[in-house]
C-alpha cells in the first residue's frame, strides 16, 4: 500500500471560501480516480465515489 506524501489542495486555496474547516476535492483524494485510503490511528478506512457521484466511507 502506497500513500501520498504531497498534501492534497484544499479547495479554499484555489477557491475563495469562508469556511473554517479544512474543505478537500474528493478527487483531489482519490488522485482522479474513485477509490482513497484514509488512515486514522491505526484503522485503514476506504472512500469510494459512486458512479452517481456520492460518497461511500467504510472500514
Amino acid at each position: 500500500m502506497s500513500f501520498h506524501t504531497t498534501r492534497p489542495k484544499m479547495v479554499s486555496e484555489t477557491v475563495p471560501q469562508t469556511n473554517v474547516l479544512p474543505t478537500y476535492l474528493a478527487k483531489d483524494l482519490t488522485d482522479g480516480g474513485d477509490l482513497a485510503r484514509i488512515v486514522l490511528d491505526e484503522q485503514t478506512y476506504t472512500l469510494r465515489i459512486t458512479r452517481a457521484g456520492k460518497l461511500i466511507l467504510t472500514k
